[in-house]
């Protein structure tokens, strides 16, 4: 690893400190991992953070975000290739950020190391991780996939408009119809100029679509999207609610 991607990997790990609970160890062999992959020649690619709720009502969602999100570096790899940073949150105020990785292998490597716990939502701190983050290296797009929102939404609305003026657009996809995480998925997503969506967990190519949607934005923009728009409605509906947030 290059010393420039050691330091981004620090700085990320230290902005989002852990105080919680987790089993022996586990956290230092996450941090072990994330910190030994091999240096990322993104070259053109387009950087993407996926965020995750992993509080304990999310592991079925959890698992099918695993199984899919190698699908998100193939349509990626048609517009230039695909880096992600997996962040996730759970527990009591533990949250954490990988290094950056540009093959599905690895991301799904750390992700198969995390099990779900009980927690409150802290998507305040995956926005404002992904706001510090954009100073050291650029993000275009940020994929968060959840079902709650325990939190102030004035505060999260005001980081998502942050994120939006820097020109990172937001992917809000929401498991289920809680109606205050719907409220605040569409807001944060509106500020960004992105899209809020809604996936079921018992029908796998609701969410794989819309991953596809946010993975060809992160790689190729507005025109990628529009390459698979045409043979999925899902990816359509992503465009449609992006350029109706812009109004």
């Amino acid at each position: 690893m290059t010393r420039e991607t050691d330091k981004a990997v620090g700085k990320a790990v230290e902005s989002l400190p852990q105080a919680g609970r987790s089993a022996p160890g586990e956290i230092e062999r996450f941090l072990g991992a994330a910190k030994q992959l091999a240096p990322l020649a993104t070259g053109q690619a387009g950087r993407l953070v996926f965020a995750l709720d992993a509080t304990m009502s999310r592991q079925p969602s959890w698992d099918l975000a695993c199984s899919l999100q190698g699908r998100m570096f193939e349509v990626a790899a048609q517009s230039g290739g695909l880096a992600v940073q997996l962040v996730y949150y759970r527990g009591f105020a533990e949250c954490r950020a990988s290094g950056w990785v540009g093959e599905p292998q690895r991301l799904n490597g750390l992700m198969t190391r995390i099990a779900c716990e009980g927690g409150q939502t802290q998507i305040a701190r995956v926005l404002k991780h992904i706001r510090d983050e954009s100073k050291q290296v650029p993000i275009r797009a940020f994929v968060f996939v959840g079902d709650a929102m325990e939190e102030d939404v004035d505060a999260l609305a005001a980081l998502a408009g942050e994120l939006g003026l820097r020109g990172i657009r937001g992917f809000l996809f929401q498991e289920g119809h809680e109606p205050t995480a719907s409220t605040a998925f569409a807001t944060m997503a509106r500020l960004t100029g992105g899209a809020h969506a809604r996936f079921d967990v018992n029908a796998p190519n609701s969410l794989l679509e819309l991953l596809r949607g946010a993975a060809a934005y992160a790689s190729g923009g507005r025109e990628a999207m529009l390459r698979l728009a045409g043979a999925s409605p899902a990816v359509k509906g992503l465009l449609t609610a992006m350029e109706g947030g812009r109004r």
